[in-house]
């Protein structure tokens, strides 16, 4: 079995504290964390967030999900793009919660009906493991060809 990790390093409180989160496994960087950038309405000014992280890791295994459903069809896409759009905000039980995501998928596929496509982005959604992991989330999924 495969793992990969990352690190969270946090000081302070949970309103005026700070943290930094490193990805591990690939050395890929540093990122910092607040709250307050977390559950601002405005643009988080550098700062990265679990749900910005989710959003990541969500759409990169979605995009190979795709490909690889394409490919067991025998079709190779000019280009897949994904968008994973996660939602973060108080709970009514209290706390926070993410209570959906949306995922976006647009690829170019000359020759392939739009139905068809639809149909294979869902069985890549369904395996994707990702999208599997979120399952206790409400997960939507915009499916289209790109002309």
């Amino acid at each position: 079995m495969i793992s990969r990790d990352a690190t969270t390093r946090w000081t302070g409180t949970l309103m005026e504290g700070k943290g930094d989160v490193s990805f591990d496994s690939s050395n890929a960087g540093t990122f910092a964390i607040s709250l307050p950038t977390r559950s601002a309405e405005s643009a988080p000014d550098g700062t990265t967030s679990p749900e910005e992280l989710l959003a990541a890791a969500h759409s990169a295994c979605l995009a190979m999900s795709v490909s690889a459903t394409l490919a067991g069809a025998g079709v190779t896409a000019d280009s897949i793009d994904v968008s994973s759009e996660v939602f973060f905000g108080p709970d009514s039980s209290g706390g926070f919660s993410i209570p959906k995501i949306d995922i976006t998928v647009r690829a170019r596929i000359p020759g392939m009906a739009a139905e068809t496509f639809a149909e294979l982005a869902a069985k890549a959604h369904a395996s994707c493991p990702v999208s599997r992991a979120l399952s206790g989330t409400t997960l939507t999924l915009d499916a289209a060809l790109e002309a």
